[in-house]
């Protein structure tokens, strides 16, 4: 008789979440959630499946794909438990509690994912448009795109080029190759398929200095002739200018400034442009600065060049 008074007898129900103390063991984590009451009836089924009564079996954890120095410590016993935030163990909903709190698993792991394409996304237009930005700086935003072999002289024209308008009041930036490489493009190698997105990059970040009305100096090797003419499509006519280095690869050579030809003739250095990657010159740029006898011109006479044409093309006044 009292098993059978035990057996009708209601079970209490979940009305919330359970201290962490209750739960079970973390190997066989459940987590109880509120539900809204259910109607009662008289004559129906009385017993409590575990998704009536708003039990929530933990779904696998993410796969992870570790470093195999992680690997070994897992295989070794080296994880440490995995712990809950607070002192509650918090519905989750359908996620784990993992993903829900945000445990750190104290191991290096390398979760590989592909980011879609952008859906459903709408240009934004501002009251304050280029044209405006342009009339208070009293300048025509540009991109100046410098580009020739490693040891031309790039970054040299750049920095030169950038503090010639500044003296004259012109606001410019300079976008240089190895200092994007510290932070932007960090990611990225020197492979082809690398440096292609090495110079998409840099040129959507060029129009939008050129947008901002700034006079965006852009140095880069940007050996592919297709990458160059990619950026330039980004721009309105006449807004590209390409500044071409035309300096003999026995020039460059010579000069080595980093040292870099030396270690890719000993083979220590892969792809280098101009020794076992190509170098495509531009076929119809703006302005090409040649060597004179066998002797790159001074970093400020190719500067006032450039200037002279940012003049002459009305980009230094509204």
């Amino acid at each position: 008789m009292e098993a059978a008074a035990r057996a009708r007898a209601p079970r209490p129900r979940a009305t919330g979440c359970l201290p962490a103390s209750t739960a079970a063991p973390q190997q066989h984590a459940c987590r109880w959630c509120p539900r809204e009451p259910r109607s009662s009836s008289s004559g129906g089924d009385r017993t409590r499946s575990p998704a009536n009564l708003g039990l929530l079996l933990r779904p696998p954890a993410p796969r992870l794909r570790l470093a195999p120095s992680s690997a070994a410590r897992i295989a070794g016993g080296g994880l440490p438990p995995i712990r809950n935030r607070g002192s509650r163990v918090e519905c989750a909903g359908g996620r784990s509690s993992a993903e829900h709190v945000g445990v750190s698993l104290g191991i290096v792991s390398e979760m590989s994912s592909t980011v879609p394409k952008s859906a459903n996304i709408f240009w934004h237009d501002c009251p304050v448009g280029m044209t405006d930005r342009q009339k208070l700086l009293k300048q025509k935003g540009c991109v100046v795109w410098i580009t020739g072999l490693s040891g031309s002289g790039k970054s040299t024209l750049a920095c030169t080029l950038g503090r010639e308008l500044h003296t004259r009041g012109k606001l410019a930036y300079v976008l240089d190759g190895d200092n994007l490489r510290h932070g932007l493009n960090k990611d990225l190698g020197f492979a082809a398929e690398d440096r292609a997105e090495n110079i998409r990059r840099v040129g959507e970040v060029a129009k939008l200095f050129a947008d901002a009305g700034l006079v965006c100096i852009a140095s880069f090797i940007s050996p592919y002739r297709r990458d160059r003419e990619s950026c330039r499509a980004l721009l309105s006519d006449g807004s590209f200018i390409e500044v071409f280095l035309d300096m003999s690869l026995e020039l460059c050579e010579a000069r080595d400034p980093k040292g870099l030809y030396k270690l890719a003739r000993a083979g220590k250095i892969k792809g280098f442009t101009g020794i076992d990657d190509p170098y495509e010159a531009p076929l119809n740029c703006e302005i090409e600065i040649k060597e004179v006898d066998g002797v790159c011109p001074s970093p400020s006479d190719m500067a006032e060049q450039v200037v002279t044409y940012l003049e002459e093309k009305g980009f230094l006044h509204e």
